[in-house]
Parts: C-alpha cells; structure tokens; sequence
C-alpha cells in the first residue's frame, strides 16, 4: 500500500497552506495559540471565508455546495488547518446534520436548510445524550406524539453542546414505543425558539458553559420537520455518526500543540537553563511525537483504504484514530501544562464563571489549565475510549 503524497496532492496542500496563511484573519489564529476559547462570531467569520472560497462543506455532494474531493484531499484539508491554527468548523452543522439533510431530506428541507447550514445562518445542536442513554443511545426516552400536523415532543437531553446558543436542533425521539429499541426512533429538527423548551447549563472543569440540560414540555414540532421516514432515526444516526472518520485522530492539531510547546518552552527557565534543553522534558516530548508518527501512518492507511472502497462500510481502524487520537491530545495539553507551571492556574482558582480575567504571566499561559481540564473530556464525547476498545478487539484483532 503507497501512503506517499502525489505530486498533485502535494500541490494541493500547498494551497491549502497558503489559503490558510492568507485568509485566517491574525486575531483568531493568535486567539487559538493562546487557547482562548472560540466566539461565535469567531467561527461563523471563518466558516464564511471557506464558503466564499468553496471549501465550506468538504464531506457534502458537490450539487450541494460539496467540493469532490476524495479521502486524501479532506485528509490534508483537515490537517492543515489544523496546523494553521484555523478554528475547527461547527460539527453540528457541517459534519452532522448537514450530511444527513442532503442524503435523506425532502427537497423542500435540502432548499430551506442546506444553504443557511452551510453558511452558519442558521446554529444547529445535537439531541442525542440523555440522562439514561449516553453510550446506549438507543436506549432514550424522549417521545414524539403524532397530533395532527404535528408532533408532541415530552422529554430530556443532556451534555447538549451549544444548545444555548443555538437556532435549531437536529434530535432522536421516540416515535413507537412498542418497537424493539432501534427501530422506534425518527429524527426530526426542532426550532429552539419553540415554546416548552427550557435550557439549563451544565458547567465543566474548565469554569465554562458547553453543555446543557435542554427540556421539552408539550413542544409542538411540525410533521414536515421530520426527516426522511418515522421510525427510520437509527440509520440515520448510524450515517451520521460514521460521516467523519478520517480527520477524528486531528494529527494536525496534535503536531501544532507539540511544536507551540517547543517554542514555548525554549523560553521557559529552569535551573538557570531553558525547559526545552531539560532531558526529562526531551523524552516526554520525543514519546508523543513518536507515537503521533505511528498514529498518523494508521490514518493514512485509514484513507487509503476509504479511498479503495469508495466510502462503502465503516474501517474498524478509525476507532484507533479516535482511541490514540484522544490520548494523545491529553498528552498535548498535559505538556503545554507542563511549559506554562504554577502560571497556568493563576487565572481561574475555583473554576467559577465568575472569576476575574486578570492573568498572571503571558496571554498563552492563562488558558493552558483550563483546556487541560476540558480536555479529559477527548476520551468521552465521539464515542468514549471503552467503546472503541470494543470495537477495535472486535473489528480489527478478530476477538
């Protein structure tokens, strides 16, 4: 198996490169070295620079805004954005539901949708999780009564990302209780302004609202915000959650988080001499980078293989990219930690939303606590590390 770049794909990474140098307005790539985190208006600025460009919706069909590329074109997309410190795009919209609209929505959904998804006019979250069905999705409560021209949605989502934030809502709801688990469950887009929804923020470690609690009273959802067929939500969500798979082990954002605390650290003094020169340091550094090395030839084996079967199935291997993926990312922030010291707890004690932003120390080093604790959630959120061992000692060792 060839995992070289072509001459043609070489090319093409070079543009990516030079777009990202040139159109990455300065203030949002300093506010991603500095591990601030992203407004809004920060990623609906980038997202609108890749639709002007074309580049808006990779994954999408090209009649729906999609640029065809194939698997080794998105890869290098990805990862050098990644690389250039460009705010990742909003998954909900693009990765998710996006996807899904184009391969099972009316036309009249495809017409009304796709082009305010595309262009981040309109905000999607997803309700999936709930307080009984995280890793066992299938297993949720939530209900959607058919009355007349509507449905009636009763229930709760939890760990939903943005939704505080956001426009609409791409959910899973329970359409036939009776019906073994899988197959009683239809996906429908839930106007956020809708009376009966209450949202409610779940705070993390790092002091910051992702996530919320979203409630659903009595909630009226029109029947043409159904997509595709009832009852058919489960294999929609199947293709919806194996429609991003090749840029999930984010080695770009890996190799630019190691080459930030290199450069940070040559500027750190310890014992009278740089953090970068100190042998302890060295090796964790040297540890990471070799097995990012390893991690990134399984990825390309990964799009090689994608690219030989056409997209058909799901590689059992990209549950590796998500696995090594997710530690190694712990193992980045952990290192950045390691650069900023006592420095990287100096602006938030208490994690409280509260808490003055007053820093101690450079920009760079405020947040690096911070991402740390919002880091350990890598492992969770896309399919938690348990599962994919699962799925690894099944598909790949044959187990």
């Amino acid at each position: 198996m060839d995992l070289r770049l072509t001459p043609e794909d070489i090319a093409f990474r070079d543009e990516v490169r030079q777009f990202c140098k040139d159109s990455l307005p300065d203030e949002i790539r300093q506010r991603q070295i500095n591990g601030q985190r992203m407004s809004k208006d920060d990623i609906v600025a980038w997202q609108r620079i890749l639709n002007k460009k074309g580049w808006a919706a990779p994954l999408w069909p090209v009649e729906y805004g999609g640029t065809g590329w194939d698997a080794t074109r998105y890869f290098i997309y990805k990862e050098e954005c990644f690389r250039a410190w460009a705010p990742e795009t909003l998954s909900m919209n693009i990765n998710l539901v996006g996807p899904v609209i184009c391969a099972f929505g009316n036309a009249q959904q495809k017409e009304f949708f796709l082009p305010k998804v595309r262009n981040l006019d309109v905000w999607f979250c997803q309700g999936f999780s709930e307080p009984s069905a995280g890793s066992d999705l299938a297993g949720l409560k939530t209900r959607a009564v058919r009355d007349g021209d509507n449905y009636v949605v009763n229930g709760q989502k939890l760990w939903t990302t943005g939704a505080h934030r956001s426009d609409w809502m791409f959910a899973l709801v329970r359409t036939d209780p009776v019906a073994k688990k899988q197959k009683g469950i239809s996906y429908i887009l839930i106007d956020m302004k809708t009376p009966g929804i209450t949202v409610r923020p779940v705070i993390t470690m790092d002091g910051n609202r992702h996530v919320n609690e979203v409630f659903f009273e009595d909630v009226k959802v029109p029947v043409t915000n159904l997509i595709g067929e009832e009852n058919k939500g489960w294999d929609y969500a199947k293709y919806l959650l194996g429609n991003e798979r090749i840029g999930i082990a984010r080695v770009g954002l890996t190799k630019a988080r190691i080459a930030l605390a290199k450069l940070l650290a040559a500027g750190v003094q310890v014992d009278g001499k740089p953090l970068s020169e100190e042998p302890r340091f060295r090796e964790k550094v040297a540890l990471i980078e070799v097995e990012l090395k390893a991690l990134e030839m399984t990825n390309m084996m990964v799009v090689a293989a994608i690219k030989k079967s056409a997209g058909k199935g799901q590689d059992p291997r990209t549950s590796v990219l998500k696995l090594k993926g997710s530690e190694l990312q712990h193992a980045t922030t952990e290192l950045l930690l390691e650069v900023a010291g006592p420095l990287g707890m100096a602006r938030q004690v208490g994690f409280l939303e509260s808490t003055t932003d007053e820093t101690i120390g450079p920009d760079w080093s405020a947040t690096t606590a911070l991402n740390y604790f919002q880091g350990r959630a890598a492992t969770i959120y896309g399919g938690s590390s348990e599962v994919q061992r699962n799925v690894v000692a099944k598909g790949v060792l044959g187990l």
